[in-house]
């Protein structure tokens, strides 16, 4: 796992080809494999592979999701907020799950913040999402996962810029 951690990184540009259905099974698995607080599985995906959806959802924000319009596949990453007090945690968890199996897969990914981010002035970029894929209000979204075959290789961060400063042992100070 170790190993894994170390080669993942955000990747941003992907290449034109397709993911094979076998990979997207394997994607999904890993999703719904995900740990959720009393296993209540508030999470919800909705897997996005058309180029006009794709290039919809690349203007769901002011900046930052822009790239998506380049990205075989996303995964849109919602909860139903009903069902669980923890919905984000246990959606946010499903996300870094589906990251770390596409990086298993030699696939490259990236995560697009969408709760709490605007669409544009009236509106919210989860609103926007809604809307463009026909989901209920309570189904909330914290993000979405782009995957792609990579373009951009990304060196691991090296171990002495860690921010080693951050572990404390039993107490504070």
């Amino acid at each position: 796992m170790i190993e894994l951690l170390r080669k993942r990184r955000s990747i941003r540009k992907f290449t034109d080809e397709k993911i094979s259905p076998e990979t997207i099974a394997l994607l999904s698995e890993a999703a719904l494999r995900s740990p959720s607080s009393k296993g209540s599985n508030p999470w919800v995906f909705i897997l996005v592979d058309d180029p006009l959806l794709l290039e919809k959802l690349s203007a769901v924000k002011q900046s930052g999701s822009g790239f998506l319009k380049n990205a075989p596949l996303a995964v849109v990453v919602c909860a139903d907020s009903s069902s669980s007090d923890v919905w984000i945690e246990d959606s946010s968890i499903a996300a870094i799950i589906i990251q770390l199996e596409a990086e298993s897969l030699g696939l490259g990914s990236c995560w697009i913040q969408i709760r709490n981010r605007s669409h544009d002035d009236g509106k919210t970029a989860e609103a926007h999402i809604q809307e463009l894929l026909g989901m209920p209000e309570h189904l909330k979204i914290t993000s979405i996962v782009a995957i792609g075959h990579p373009v951009e290789l990304k060196p691991p961060v090296p171990a002495e810029k860690l921010l080693h400063e951050r572990i404390k042992y039993n107490r504070w100070d």
